[in-house]
C-alpha cells in the first residue's frame, strides 16, 4: 500500500485525497491539517446558529468534471428535492452584487441600464464615454501594469471611478505598481463592450453558455454555506479509508535529491513526528513551503521570501431591526474611499437557512490588510465598533443598539499576490518540478489567486498524474490560464 501526503485540507486537499480513494488503486491519503475544521477559506463558521462563509463562494463552474464532483457530494435542489425536506442539498440562487459610490448602488459587474446611468450623470457619462473612445482608439501597449489593463478595457475614466481606489483597498499596493497578471487572471473578458451586449442580449432574451463567469445570474450553494460541502467530503474521505490529522503542522520537507522523502509534523501538544510517503500533495503557502526545504538554493528561498499575500478579517454582525432589510443582495462592494470595509455578504441572501432569525440580518463585514498591521491588529472591540460606525454611514442601522452580536475570523495569507517578487515566480515554480513527486496545487500551493473550482481542477489534474505514471506536470500551471475562463471576484 503505497502514502500520499497531503498537506491543508482545503478545497484541492480534500479533492485529492477523495480523487485518490473514488480513481485509483493502492493508494492511501493521509491530509495534515493546521486548522482543527476543513475547508480553509471555504470553510463555513458557526457562530450561535448563526453560519458564516468566509469571503463568499459561489458554485459555478464551466468544468464538467468539478460540476459532477459537486453534484455527487451534494444533489441540486428540484421539485422531487425540495430543502425544506432535507439537510444536504445545493440550493439554486439568484445572483446579485453591486457597488456603493457616494451613497449609491450600481449593479456589478457595471451593468448599462438606467438606474447606472441615472446614477453616472450626464457630465461623467459624458467624460467615461471619450476616455473609453480614447482607449479604444489608442490602446495602451504594451500592457504592463494592472492600471493599463483597466483602462485598456474601461477607458481612464471609469477606471478612476470604479477601479482604482477599490483596487488600492483590496491591496494595499496602487494598479500602476501591480503587473497586469491579476487583471487577466481575474477580470480576462469583461469590458464595456462585453457588457452591452450582455444587456442586450438580457433585452432581447437571448441565452449563451459560453457568457463570461462575471455575469453569470444563477448559481448553487449548499444550503449550509460552503463549509458543508467540505465537511461532507472529509467524512467521505474518512469512511472510505483516508486519513486526516488535524491540528498538526508540517515545519519541514525532506527529501534526497528528486525525491521528497517525508515530512516533520508538530502536533498540537508540541511533539513531532516524520510522515514518509510515496507522493506529496501541498497546499499549504509556497513561501512556507520553501522554508521548509532547509537545502535550498538561495536563489529560490529570496524569491520564496519575496511573495507577498494579502490577508483578511471578516466580522459576522448579527443586526436588530435592519433598516436596509429589503436588499437582496449577495455581496455589495464597497467603493467609498472614506470607509475601510472592503465588501459586506449579506448571509440571509446566500440561503436563509445559515441565519437563526429571519427577522433578524447576518452580515458580512470583509476587510483587507496586512498581518500585523493597524487593522489586523485592532482589538475585537475596536473591530466592533469600527464596524458600527461604517453600518451607520451605509444606512444598516439605526443607532449601535441594533447591533445584537459581532464574532471576528482573521485569515493569514488569504489571497497570493501578483507582485513583490513574483515576476521571478518561474525559478520556485521549475525548482518545485524538479521533485518527481511532489505536486503544488491549490490557491496557495501554487500561488495563484485561482477559484475553488480552479483549485479543485488542479488537485484532478495531479491525481490523474500519478495514475498514469507521468512525471511532466507542466499541466497544472494551465488550469485557468485559458482565456475563456475567469471569474471576477475576491
Amino acid at each position: 500500500m503505497k502514502i500520499a501526503c497531503i498537506i491543508g485540507a482545503g478545497p484541492a486537499g480534500l479533492t485529492a485525497a477523495y480523487e485518490i480513494l473514488t480513481k485509483t488503486q493502492g493508494i492511501t491519503p493521509i491530509i495534515i491539517e493546521e486548522d482543527s475544521c476543513v475547508g480553509g477559506i471555504s470553510r463555513t463558521v458557526n457562530a450561535d446558529g448563526n453560519r458564516m462563509d468566509i469571503g463568499g463562494h459561489r458554485f459555478f463552474s464551466k468544468s464538467k468534471a468539478v460540476n459532477e464532483f459537486w453534484d455527487d457530494i451534494l444533489p441540486t435542489e428540484s421539485i422531487q428535492l425540495r430543502p425544506e425536506d432535507t439537510e444536504k442539498l445545493m440550493l439554486i440562487r439568484s445572483r446579485l452584487s453591486r457597488i456603493m459610490f457616494l451613497r449609491k448602488m450600481y449593479d456589478y459587474p457595471l451593468s448599462l441600464n438606467y438606474k447606472t446611468l441615472a446614477n453616472l450623470g450626464m457630465s461623467r457619462l459624458i467624460k467615461i464615454g471619450f476616455a473609453y473612445t480614447a482607449a479604444m482608439l489608442s490602446p495602451i501597449n504594451p500592457e504592463k501594469t494592472l492600471e493599463d489593463f483597466f483602462i485598456n478595457r474601461f477607458g481612464r475614466e471609469l477606471y478612476q471611478t470604479f477601479f482604482r481606489d477599490y483596487t488600492y483597498k483590496v491591496w494595499g499596493v496602487p494598479c500602476e505598481n501591480i503587473p497586469k497578471d491579476w487583471g487577466a487572471q481575474r477580470v480576462k473578458g469583461v469590458s464595456i463592450s462585453k457588457a452591452v451586449w450582455h444587456a442586450l442580449k438580457n433585452i432581447l432574451n437571448m441565452r449563451n453558455q459560453n457568457v463570461e463567469t462575471s455575469l453569470i445570474e444563477e448559481f448553487k450553494y449548499p444550503k449550509l454555506g460552503p463549509g458543508q460541502l467540505w465537511e461532507e467530503v472529509a467524512r467521505l474521505v474518512e469512511s472510505k479509508g483516508g486519513i486526516i490529522h488535524r491540528k498538526q503542522k508540517v515545519t519541514a520537507v525532506n527529501y534526497n535529491r528528486n525525491q521528497i522523502t517525508s515530512v516533520t509534523i508538530s502536533k498540537d501538544d508540541g511533539s513531532n513526528y516524520e510522515l514518509s510517503a510515496d507522493y506529496f500533495f501541498s497546499t499549504m503557502p509556497v513561501q512556507d513551503l520553501i522554508s521548509g526545504m532547509n537545502d535550498a538554493p538561495n536563489e529560490v528561498k529570496r524569491i520564496a521570501n519575496g511573495l507577498v499575500y494579502r490577508d483578511f478579517i471578516t466580522l459576522g454582525v448579527l443586526v436588530k431591526n435592519p433598516k436596509q432589510k429589503a436588499f437582496h443582495d449577495n455581496w455589495i462592494y464597497v467603493q467609498e474611499p472614506d470607509l475601510k470595509m472592503g465588501r459586506i455578504q449579506i448571509f440571509n441572501n446566500w440561503s436563509p437557512y445559515m441565519v437563526a432569525d429571519q427577522n433578524k440580518q447576518w452580515l458580512g463585514l470583509e476587510y483587507f490588510c496586512q498581518e500585523n498591521d493597524e487593522l489586523w491588529l485592532m482589538s475585537d472591540t475596536n473591530l466592533k465598533n469600527l464596524a458600527t460606525r461604517e453600518l451607520t454611514y451605509m444606512n444598516f442601522i439605526n443607532n449601535p443598539d441594533d447591533i445584537e452580536s459581532v464574532t471576528v475570523i482573521k485569515v493569514k495569507k488569504a489571497y497570493p499576490a501578483y507582485f513583490g517578487t513574483y515576476s521571478q515566480f518561474d525559478t520556485v515554480k521549475d525548482y518545485l518540478s524538479s521533485f518527481d513527486n511532489l505536486y503544488p496545487i491549490g490557491r496557495n500551493g501554487m500561488h495563484r489567486y485561482n477559484n475553488m473550482d480552479h483549485s479543485m481542477l488542479t488537485a484532478m489534474l495531479a491525481v490523474e498524474l500519478i495514475k498514469n505514471n507521468q512525471l511532466d506536470k507542466s499541466i497544472l500551471w494551465t488550469v485557468n490560464s485559458e482565456e475563456e475562463y475567469h471569474e471576477q471576484s475576491k
